[in-house]
C-alpha cells in the first residue's frame, strides 16, 4: 500500500500502481469529469500514469493554470493530427502551450497556408475531438525514436532527438498522429469542445535567422463553447485597444524604416505623456530618498565582461563598436546597473551613508529578431525607470518593502487594481545558469519571500525564472479586459557588488560588501505606455493626459474669447489647446472626443457675455456652465483626488 497526501493534509491508502484517474474516481464522479492532470510530488503528470510510492497529490482542472497548459498542449497535438491528414507530408517542429493557447511550427513543403484555410483545420480538429481519442504514452529508446523520424523523413524531430539523452524519450499517440513529447496530456480529446485557430506567422527553426522559415499556426481551445464566445468578444475589444492603433490615432509615437525596426519615435503628444509619467515617478522617488543620475548610452566591453552581462547577453547584443584605437571596443548598454556600480564606487562610503539609492531613466539597447518586434512592447531601444539601491544586509527587507510600497502606489494611482506578485527563484536543478554562491542566493530568496509576506501580497512562487544574478519579485497585472501583463520588477543581488568589488566602511572600521537591489516599477517606459494605452483604451486619467482640455468656439466670432480662455487655462498650469478650425461645432466635438480629450469647453455668445464656459466631459456629456476660475479649481480638485 502507498500513502497519498492531499493539499488539505488529509491522507488515504491505495494499492501501489494506482493511477491519478483512479484516485480522482475514488473521491467523486464530479472530480473525475473535471480533472485534466495530476501533480505527483510537485511534478505534473498524466492521470493514467501509475503511482508506485508515497506521494503528495494535487488535481488540476481547467480553472488551474497548470490545467490550462496541459489542455492547450494536448490541443496542439490535435491540430498536428488534423494538419497531417489535410496536408500529407507535413513536417513538424515544436508545438508548445503558451500563455493563451498554443502553436505548432510546421514545414508544409512549400505549400502556402492562408487565414481562409484555418476553418477547415478547425473543423477537422472538432471532428476528431468528438471521437474521444485517448492520449497514449510510450517510452522509447533514442535509437527507436531516431529511426521512427528518419523513416518518416522529419529532420526537425531528428534534430530534437539528437539533443536528448537515452532513457528520457517518450512518444504520445492520439488517433493517427504520434509525436515526440514528454507530456503530460489530458486523458482524451473529448474535453476539447471549442476551437479557434487565431493566426498564422513565420518562425525560424529554433529561432535562428539562418535556418529554415517555418509556418507557425496559433490557436486556442476551451472546454465550453461559451468560453470561446467570451474570448472572441475579448479579442475584438483588444483589437480596438491595440496600442499600435491607438498610438497612431492619438499621435503618440511612430516608427520609421529609415530610422530602423524596433526604434520608436515619440511624437509631441507621446513625449508629453511620457514626461508626465517620468515626473510622477521622480516625485515619488524623491520622497523615498532617491538621487537622479545620468549615464552614457555606451560602455567599454570590459564593463559588461566584469558585470557578467557580456557572457549572458553577448550573443543577443548589438555588435561591438570599434574605435580607431586598436583593440578598443564599446557596446550599446544592455543594462544600466554596471554604470551605477561605477557611480557608487566613485567615492568611499560609510555604513552611515547606507542605503545609497541611485535612479535613472536610462535607455538600453538589445538586439531582438525582427519577427519578435511588436509595437512598443518589444523594441530594440527602450528606457528603463531604473534604480539601484546599495544597502547593508540588515537593511534589505526594509528597502524591499519600501520599493513594494512605491509599486503599489503606482498601481493604485493608475487603476491597476488586479495583480499578483510572482516570486522568481533559481532552478535548483540547473545552478550553472546563475552566478553567485548558494549562501548568497539563499539569503536573497529568503529576503524577498519575507518582504512579500510582510506586505500581504498575493504571491506565486516560480522556480527557474530568476535573473542570472539574483532572485526577483515580478508584478503581474490584469488589465481592463482581463489580460495579464508583467509590469514592474524588484531584484536582490549579492553578486554584482562582488564583481565590482563594492565596499562600505562599517562601524568597526572594517570593509564590508553592500547588497544591491535592482528595481523598475514601470519596467520600461515603452512597454508601460503600451499596456496603459490598452488598459485605458486611450482614455488616460486626467492628471496624465497629454492634453486635458480643448476650447471650442461655436463660430469664428468667438475665437478671441476662446483664445483668452485657453491662455488663462495654460497660465493656470492646465494643458489646454484651442480648436478654432473652420468646421461645424458638432464635427469638432466628435473629433476631439475620438482623441480621448478629457474635457471640452464650448464657448459662444452666452458664455462670452456671462464670462463662463460650457463644460463637456469625455464619455459623460454636458456638465453645465462654470467660470474659468471655477473650472480650474474643479480640474485641480479632480487631479488631487486621482493622485492621492
Amino acid at each position: 500500500m502507498i500513502t497519498i497526501t492531499f493539499p488539505d493534509g488529509k491522507q488515504r491508502q491505495y494499492e501501489a500502481g494506482t493511477t491519478g484517474y483512479q484516485i480522482a474516481e475514488s473521491i467523486s464522479p464530479r472530480l473525475v469529469s473535471e480533472v485534466l492532470a495530476v501533480s505527483v510530488n510537485d511534478k505534473t503528470m498524466d492521470l493514467q500514469i501509475p503511482i508506485r510510492e508515497n506521494a503528495t497529490v494535487k488535481f488540476y482542472k481547467w480553472e488551474d493554470e497548470q490545467g490550462k497548459q496541459v489542455f492547450w498542449h494536448s490541443s496542439s497535438h490535435l491540430m498536428a493530427e488534423a494538419l497531417e491528414i489535410l496536408y500529407p507530408g507535413v513536417k513538424f517542429g515544436i508545438g508548445p502551450a503558451i500563455e493563451n493557447g498554443f502553436y505548432y511550427d510546421v514545414d508544409l513543403g512549400g505549400r502556402a497556408l492562408v487565414e481562409a484555410d484555418l476553418a477547415a483545420i478547425e473543423q477537422k480538429m472538432l471532428e476528431m475531438a468528438r471521437s474521444k481519442q485517448p492520449f497514449v504514452r510510450r517510452e522509447v529508446s533514442k535509437e527507436q525514436a531516431m529511426k521512427t523520424y528518419l523513416d518518416k523523413g522529419d529532420p526537425y524531430k531528428c534534430e530534437l532527438i539528437g539533443d536528448l539523452e537515452d532513457g528520457t524519450i517518450s512518444f504520445y499517440t492520439n488517433g493517427s498522429f504520434t509525436d515526440l513529447c514528454r507530456g503530460p496530456h489530458v486523458p482524451d480529446t473529448s474535453v476539447i469542445k471549442a476551437i479557434k485557430l487565431t493566426s498564422i506567422a513565420g518562425a525560424y527553426w529554433r529561432g535562428d535567422e539562418k535556418r529554415q522559415m517555418l509556418t507557425r499556426i496559433y490557436g486556442i481551445t476551451f472546454p465550453k463553447k461559451t468560453m470561446l464566445d467570451e474570448y472572441v468578444a475579448m479579442m475584438e475589444e483588444a483589437k480596438k485597444r491595440d496600442h499600435r492603433k491607438l498610438g497612431k490615432e492619438l499621435e503618440l509615437f511612430t516608427f520609421s524604416a529609415r530610422v530602423g525596426q524596433g526604434l520608436p519615435l515619440w511624437l509631441p503628444r507621446g513625449a508629453a505623456l511620457r514626461e508626465r509619467l517620468e515626473n510622477f515617478l521622480k516625485g515619488v522617488q524623491k520622497a523615498y530618498g532617491y538621487q537622479q543620475v545620468i549615464t552614457p548610452h555606451i560602455g567599454q566591453k570590459e564593463l559588461y565582461v566584469t558585470s557578467g552581462h557580456y557572457a549572458k547577453y553577448g550573443a543577443d547584443s548589438f555588435k561591438p563598436i570599434k574605435t580607431p584605437q586598436e583593440g578598443e571596443e564599446f557596446l550599446l548598454k544592455p543594462m544600466n546597473c554596471p554604470h551605477h556600480c561605477e557611480i557608487y564606487k566613485s567615492k568611499p562610503h560609510s555604513y552611515k551613508d547606507m542605503p545609497v539609492r541611485l535612479a535613472e531613466f536610462g535607455t538600453v539597447y538589445r538586439y531582438e529578431q525582427s519577427g519578435e518586434l511588436h509595437g512598443l512592447t518589444r523594441v530594440r531601444g527602450f528606457t528603463q525607470d531604473d534604480a539601484h539601491i546599495f544597502c547593508r544586509p540588515d537593511q534589505i527587507k526594509e528597502e524591499f518593502c519600501k520599493v513594494i510600497d512605491i509599486v503599489l502606489y503606482i498601481f493604485k494611482t493608475l487603476s491597476f487594481n488586479e495583480f499578483t506578485a510572482q516570486v522568481s527563484l533559481r532552478d535548483p536543478k540547473d545552478k550553472n545558469k546563475y552566478i553567485g554562491s548558494d549562501e548568497n542566493w539563499e539569503k536573497a530568496e529568503a529576503a524577498i519571500i519575507e518582504a512579500a509576506a510582510e506586505k500581504g501580497l498575493k504571491t506565486v512562487v516560480v522556480q527557474g525564472e530568476a535573473a542570472f544574478y539574483g532572485p526577483k519579485l515580478d508584478f503581474m497585472v490584469r488589465d481592463a479586459i482581463g489580460r495579464k501583463w508583467q509590469l514592474g520588477t524588484i531584484q536582490v543581488d549579492y553578486n554584482l557588488p562582488e564583481r565590482f568589488e563594492l565596499e562600505y566602511i562599517g562601524a568597526d572600521d572594517k570593509r564590508y560588501r553592500p547588497v544591491m537591489i535592482h528595481r523598475a516599477p514601470f519596467g520600461s517606459m515603452e512597454r508601460f505606455v503600451a499596456v496603459l494605452l490598452e488598459h485605458t483604451g486611450g482614455k488616460f486619467p486626467l492628471w496624465l493626459a497629454p492634453e486635458q482640455v480643448v476650447v471650442l468656439p461655436v463660430s469664428e466670432k468667438f475665437n478671441d474669447f476662446a483664445k483668452k480662455v485657453c491662455d488663462f487655462l495654460n497660465n493656470s498650469e492646465l494643458r489646454a489647446s484651442l480648436d478654432d478650425r473652420n468646421e461645424t461645432i458638432g464635427k469638432r466635438i466628435r473629433e476631439n472626443e475620438l482623441k480621448r480629450i478629457p474635457y471640452l469647453l464650448v464657448v459662444g455668445e452666452k458664455e462670452e457675455m456671462a464670462g463662463t464656459v460650457s463644460v463637456r466631459k469625455q464619455g459623460e456629456g454636458n456638465k453645465g456652465s462654470m467660470t474659468k476660475e471655477e473650472f480650474v479649481a474643479f480640474i485641480n480638485n479632480e487631479v488631487k483626488h486621482l493622485t492621492n
